[in-house]
């Protein structure tokens, strides 16, 4: 995985949550927050902000990151963050959490877990060692569950670097090569097809919208794909998938469910209709293995249409 794997996320996924469901929200008036009960379900110091919101913070000093050769301060950039702002007897919460690329996996499944939404998976630096990712995070509920839930996705990203201090350089596992690789048995799984080139089997799948008044379709980068290479026994998978906001928890959770590392999240283009957010994926298996798990996103997608 490098860093041009990794896209920036120009609109925030959590922003564009946060607008829905404040347009269907009868209007109320904020409670106070507790920061005092917050700081006590993450697990670290909370504290006030004037404007009525509650931050916690953790400073990721536990892994050296230099950036263009220059060793980089936590303090210029390496803080993961999260913050409470009342809604009623509730509360919303958005955050940025760093990771290494050995961490994602763990810190996103956590955050499933513990009811949160995955909002943005992208990078801030070039030329980064090691490479440094961020994971934005969002949800609304009790506050002292949500501060649970930080603490949980925290918690995950300290348990790795317990077991190895410092970040992995690979999923592990042998790697594929060139082999036998039936494509039409893929084709048959996920239900698209998938012809070959040059040994690499590609299911692509497209979409419409609307940009400036203009249709847009496949040719102009709407698609959901998948590309299969190595063999049946032994094949890798990796592919972006185009959803709308409504389908990126499901579509995010089904990958993670059978095995596959999501490893962007991220919008492609600006004022398109409706509003399309791209995850990139990998994954190493049985290249049918790989296709079920594709499939499985796929259907979670088509069991819950946005709007």
């Amino acid at each position: 995985m490098t860093n041009s794997f990794i896209g920036r996320c120009v609109r925030p996924l959590g922003l564009t949550l946060l607008a829905m469901s404040l347009s269907v929200a009868p209007p109320v008036f904020a409670a106070t927050l507790d920061a005092t009960a917050i700081g006590k379900a993450a697990g670290v110091e909370a504290k006030a902000q004037p404007d009525g919101v509650v931050k916690i913070g953790w400073s990721r000093s536990d892994v050296p990151v230099t950036v263009d050769g220059m060793h980089l301060s936590p303090a210029a950039g390496l803080g993961s963050w999260a913050a409470f702002s009342a809604m009623g007897s509730q509360a919303m919460v958005m955050g940025d959490t760093v990771v290494f690329q050995d961490e994602v996996d763990a810190a996103m499944d956590a955050a499933f877990a513990h009811g949160l939404q995955v909002t943005g998976l992208h990078n801030h630096f070039f030329y980064d060692q090691p490479h440094v990712y961020f994971m934005h995070i969002g949800g609304d509920g009790s506050p002292t569950q949500l501060a649970a839930g930080v603490k949980a996705v925290w918690d995950a990203i300290k348990t790795v670097r317990a077991a190895r201090p410092q970040p992995a350089e690979g999923f592990g596992g042998p790697a594929p090569s060139p082999g036998p690789m039936n494509a039409d048995a893929i084709a048959r799984i996920v239900g698209h097809p998938a012809p070959a080139t040059d040994g690499v089997a590609k299911v692509t799948i497209g979409t419409e919208g609307q940009m400036h008044g203009q249709k847009l379709g496949a040719s102009m980068g709407l698609t959901t794909w998948a590309a299969f290479s190595g063999s049946d026994e032994l094949a890798a998978i990796d592919g972006d998938f185009i959803m709308r906001t409504d389908d990126v928890r499901p579509v995010l959770m089904a990958l993670r469910k059978a095995g596959i590392h999501v490893v962007a999240l991220h919008n492609h283009m600006m004022g398109e209709s409706p509003e399309f957010y791209f995850t990139h994926f990998w994954g190493k298996d049985k290249a049918a293995d790989l296709a079920q798990g594709f499939r499985a996103a796929l259907d979670a997608q088509a069991h819950h249409p946005s709007p």
